[in-house]
């Protein structure tokens, strides 16, 4: 399992990188490209390349100060696209959701509007 920001450094790393090629990136380039509230310092962008790498999604060929040369593999890939599903499918969710408060709220207008409509043709029926 990885968190967030390893998530989010990997996604980064996925769209520099490509399809498994190894290319040279800079610490500083991966927090300028991580959204604000997830911004941190080189250190902990050391310890999380660290950790993908010890979870086999990215290879390290060699890391010179802030500098790293990494290629994501094909296990991280695939980490990568088993998000996207659980994402559509609380989207899914989220949409069952919202049709049946639709159905619901549907009933009791057309409920309400069926009783106002019979107290007033009594009403006009009975004067």
């Amino acid at each position: 399992m990885i968190d967030t920001k390893s998530k989010l450094v990997l996604s980064i790393l996925a769209k520099e990188c490509g399809n498994e090629s190894y290319k040279v990136i800079e610490a500083s380039d991966i927090i300028m490209a991580l959204p604000r509230h997830f911004r941190t310092d080189s250190t902990t962008i050391k310890h999380i390349l660290m950790h993908l790498e010890n979870q086999d999604l990215i290879s390290i060929k060699y890391e010179d100060d802030d500098t790293y040369c990494v290629a994501v593999l094909p296990i991280g890939f695939e980490v990568l696209e088993n998000q996207k599903p659980k994402l559509i499918q609380r989207k899914n969710v989220a949409e069952n959701r919202v049709s049946y408060l639709t159905i619901c709220f549907s009933f009791l207008s057309a409920l309400l509007g069926t009783a106002l409509g019979i107290l007033i043709c009594f009403y006009f029926l009975n004067k």
